[in-house]
C-alpha cells in the first residue's frame, strides 16, 4: 500500500507546480462589472493573493517531498548494498562452517 502511494506521489509531485501556474491565472481575471464595486475589488485581490501564496506553498511541499522522496530511495539502494554484503558474509561462514565440520568428522574418524 505504501508503495502505491509512493509512486502515485512521485508520479503526480513534478506537476503540482504546472498546475498551480495554469490555475492562478483563472483567479486573476477581473470582468468590469465587479471592478466598479471596490469591497469586492479588494477581495478579489485577497483572494489572488492567497491564491498565489498556497500555489507557492505547494511548490515548495512538492519540492520538499521530491527531495523526501529522492532520500528514501537512495537510503533503500544502501539498504540493499548491505543485505547483499550480508548475504555474501553468510555464505562465506557457512561454507567455512561446513569445512570446519567436515574436518572434524574426518578427524574424528581417523
Amino acid at each position: 500500500m505504501a508503495v502505491q502511494v509512493l509512486a502515485l506521489i512521485k508520479a503526480i509531485g513534478p506537476y503540482v507546480a504546472q498546475i498551480a501556474t495554469a490555475a492562478i491565472p483563472a483567479f486573476t481575471s477581473k470582468p468590469d462589472a465587479i471592478k466598479s464595486d471596490p469591497l469586492v475589488s479588494k477581495q478579489i485581490e485577497e483572494l489572488q493573493g492567497a491564491a498565489t501564496q498556497n500555489a507557492q506553498s505547494i511548490q515548495i511541499l512538492a519540492e520538499k517531498l521530491q527531495q523526501a522522496i529522492q532520500g528514501i530511495e537512495d537510503s533503500a539502494q544502501d539498504a540493499k548494498k548491505q543485505a547483499a554484503t550480508y548475504k555474501t558474509m553468510l555464505i562465506v561462514s557457512l561454507a567455512l562452517s561446513s569445512v570446519s565440520l567436515a574436518t572434524s568428522i574426518f578427524l574424528v574418524i581417523k
